[in-house]
């Protein structure tokens, strides 16, 4: 739930003058969570999972956070919008010993106008519509697109054209077995290129997403593309089918690092999918199965996410949730590694109380 105020702004002069400018409109909205989470297996803990992760020992590990709450605002005056968003996850400045301090993340600041997004917010590739309702932060990332970065993009009633941070994630040919030589991102210098169609109704929604991008310009100098298709789809009463399926040359874009851009000097190659279902019990009570998977050609990652969970509102605007789920790394044996890759797979229970602002 959002807040609103409008405040009557007077630039100086025009107050002399006694001419009034546009009022502006001011929101302020976010959400306070609080999470309890417990992780067995032997997949290092994480806050929440995503396509990554190194296999360890076994361990068992619970963990009480606040870290995932969110504020955010936006100020509206005529044609012009800006909008910014911070949350605390991720922080390195945490100490359990103490005082458990998080330090702020800049997650969104953008700027639009008469159709044109300028800023920080979402990669044009990203339908966040059709991200699955969980109590683990992103849900299956391992098999979305989850991307958030800097670019200009040009949107219309059906179609966005953008231009977006250029970044090589991956490694180079110089790199061994035993020692990965990571490519130097400083000649980035040709922006990623994406081209989206949106269709929506009462049905739901669907996107088509285009990927073209210039990549190791330095050394390699290789072109790649990729496609994705994300939709919302509305089935019986109020339940909701949510899915994403990739395939490409998509790296960093998909999997929240599942995935490289380039593997000793091979451009990847990635399929993905994530499939949700959201069924509603009552108008308050709703369950969510989900389902995320990444497989990759040229590093032979090939790992996944499934998870349920209910949710039920106490009121309009604080949700209790409890979700169960899985995640799993099962790589195979790539041409650049001389033995066979760790596998392993953690269990874990969540559960998670969020205020609306």
């Amino acid at each position: 739930m959002k807040r609103t105020v409008k405040l009557p702004l007077y630039l100086s002069v025009a107050a002399l003058l006694s001419t009034p400018v546009l009022a502006t409109e001011y929101h302020f909205g976010g959400f306070l969570k609080a999470n309890a989470r417990y992780v067995e297996g032997n997949i290092a803990f994480q806050d929440s999972w995503t396509g990554g992760g190194s296999v360890t020992e076994s361990a068992k590990r619970s963990q009480f956070s606040a870290a995932e709450s969110r504020f955010n605002f936006s100020a509206k005056q005529g044609d012009v919008r800006g909008f910014a968003e911070i949350d605390f996850a991720g922080s390195s400045q945490g100490n359990a010993v103490f005082s458990n301090s998080y330090s702020p993340r800049l997650r969104h600041a953008y700027i639009e106008y008469q159709g044109v997004t300028a800023g920080q917010t979402w990669s044009t590739m990203v339908n966040s519509s059709t991200f699955a309702e969980t109590a683990d932060l992103g849900g299956p990332l391992v098999g979305q697109t989850m991307v958030r970065q800097a670019l200009v993009r040009y949107q219309t009633s059906h179609w966005q054209f953008a231009l977006e941070n250029p970044y090589t994630y991956g490694t180079t040919e110089q790199s061994s077995a035993t020692e990965k030589q990571w490519i130097d991102p400083s000649n980035d210098y040709v922006p990623d290129a994406v081209i989206r169609y949106d269709q929506q109704g009462d049905w739901g929604n669907v996107s088509v997403s285009s990927l073209l991008r210039y990549l190791d310009p330095e050394d390699s100098a290789q072109f790649g593309a990729g496609v994705s298709v994300a939709a919302k789809l509305y089935t019986f009463g109020k339940d909701d089918l949510r899915l994403q399926l990739h395939y490409g040359n998509l790296g960093r874009y998909v999997g929240t690092d599942a995935a490289r851009d380039i593997i000793n000097g091979e451009l990847e190659t990635t399929r993905s999918a994530m499939v949700a279902y959201r069924h509603f019990w009552t108008d308050a009570t709703r369950s969510s199965l989900f389902y995320g998977h990444t497989i990759t050609e040229v590093e032979q990652t090939d790992r996944f996410h499934i998870g349920a969970n209910i949710f039920t509102n106490l009121t309009p605007v604080l949700a209790l949730g409890f979700e169960l789920g899985r995640y799993q790394i099962d790589d195979q044996q790539s041409a650049y590694s001389l033995q066979s890759p760790a596998k392993g797979s953690s269990n874990y229970a969540q559960v998670s109380l969020q205020f609306y602002l």
